[in-house]
């Protein structure tokens, strides 16, 4: 007998029987469905489609119109960062 790999797993366990013929499985009743009346109903404000959709928009119009962009002057940190840390690991 298989123990299954964790105990809230929801997979049963395998055993040695054969699977069933489809002809067994066939022979099965549907399961009923149920009525139109259980679903929940999820409904989303105004604002939880139009800010993303707003925000989306303003960093496609960045990306696209990058002409006013100033190169900086000066070593950017993060690079300055990276370059400190591969050589502290190349000692």
């Amino acid at each position: 007998m298989t123990v299954p790999a964790h105990p809230r797993s929801r997979r049963p366990a395998l055993s040695s029987r054969p699977a069933p013929s489809s002809a067994a499985l066939s022979s099965r009743p549907a399961l009923p469905r149920r009525p139109a009346a259980d679903r929940v109903e999820i409904r989303l404000p105004w604002w939880a489609v139009a800010l993303p959709a707003v925000a989306f928009a303003a960093l496609l119009l960045m990306i696209m119109s990058p002409g006013q962009a100033q190169a900086a002057t000066a070593d950017p940190a993060l690079g300055q960062l990276i370059e400190r840390t591969l050589h502290l690991l190349s000692r």
